[in-house]
């Protein structure tokens, strides 16, 4: 929590999203997605109608037409989660998902003004990236992620969580994670995030193990737009375009496919596909592609991989790969049944 009383108010919105909310309150099961929203039972009144709460996903904005009758940005849905005020939510955003935002030029003794409440239908409100940490202002969000001017050196490869996930030090250095003893990733286990240039556009900071309570289990730098990055795109783009392409939700289950011999994979980090991963997607396959969905045996992941492969198989071929034990990931999977699945590596 913020020692300091001063927000900055709009650096917060910029930095979470609707998406983000409904997972934290774990709320994404019970809805859809059609194109750019997403519609179910309202989380604020309690409602049972599945299409009377709906976000708009570009615009990071909520609308309640039942009993609410209202609608806002991502802080005012806090506010009327928690019952809380608006200055109120913001600490818990920050709290929540580890915002870096306050206000090094605020000087003590001046206050900080609640902000107005926004226009009930947010038509004012740009669209916003993604979990947050040194954003300097907001941008569009169709601009791309900036590469990074720095890196992260002084990582410990060998740091025992790393080998508790099934990866080897060949791995590990192979995609430059490591466990972060100081800075911006204090504590946590830095993963490189790279666009299909192959440039640095943001670290993701994994929690080795369970994090504490409040804490967040992954960190991203405010204002990066993960919405608009595969991870190992950069590499997965290299392999024959004969081979099938491997979507998976996360970080590790990418590394560890990688590491029985698939090269040909990408995460979406995360069990949605963004319009913006969409069209990666699309511009670095053809009608003669084949992709392979294989997220996790949840029902997060089962409505995601559906929601993918609807949506994908308009321009190529699609396989969606069902595990048979509920609850399976992809870095479960030893390196002779990864192979099993996929056929050969590299």
């Amino acid at each position: 929590m913020p020692k300091s009383k001063f927000i900055d108010f709009k650096a917060v919105k910029a930095a979470i999203t609707m998406e983000q909310l409904l997972e934290h309150y774990g709320l994404t099961k019970h809805f859809t997605k059609h194109g750019d929203s997403l519609s179910g039972p309202c989380p604020i009144h309690k409602g049972a109608n599945p299409t009377q709460f709906r976000v708009s996903i570009s615009k990071n904005v909520w609308n309640c037409f039942s009993e609410c009758k209202r609608g806002g940005n991502a802080l005012d849905f806090i506010a009327r989660m928690e019952d809380v005020s608006i200055h109120a939510a913001a600490l818990k955003a920050i709290e929540w998902f580890g915002i870096d935002t306050e206000l090094p030029s605020a000087k003590p003794g001046k206050t900080e003004p609640e902000p107005r409440p926004e226009p009930q239908n947010g038509s004012k409100e740009k669209a916003r990236g993604q979990p947050p940490e040194n954003c300097e202002k907001t941008e569009e969000a169709n601009a791309p992620n900036k590469p990074l001017k720095f890196r992260l050196d002084k990582l410990e490869r060998n740091y025992a969580y790393l080998g508790e996930r099934g990866l080897t030090l060949e791995t590990v250095v192979d995609f430059g994670a490591g466990y972060c003893a100081k800075g911006m990733m204090m504590g946590r286990i830095a993963i490189p995030i790279h666009n299909p240039q192959g440039d640095v556009v943001a670290y993701a900071g994994r929690w080795p193990g369970q994090p504490p309570d409040d804490t967040p289990k992954y960190k991203l730098p405010p204002g990066f737009r993960k919405s608009l990055e595969l991870f190992n795109i950069d590499r997965a783009i290299k392999q024959p375009i004969e081979k099938p392409l491997v979507i998976v939700e996360g970080f590790f289950d990418c590394m560890k496919l990688h590491q029985a011999g698939y090269r040909k994979v990408v995460a979406l980090m995360g069990s949605t596909m963004s319009p913006g991963q969409e069209d990666l997607i699309r511009k670095h396959t053809n009608a003669e592609s084949r992709i392979i969905v294989m997220l996790d045996e949840d029902e997060a992941g089962k409505a995601g991989r559906d929601d993918i492969a609807c949506r994908l198989a308009r321009f190529c071929f699609v396989k969606i790969h069902v595990f048979d034990k509920p609850g399976m990931q992809p870095d479960q999977l030893s390196a002779e049944e990864a192979r099993n699945i996929l056929g050969g590596g590299r």
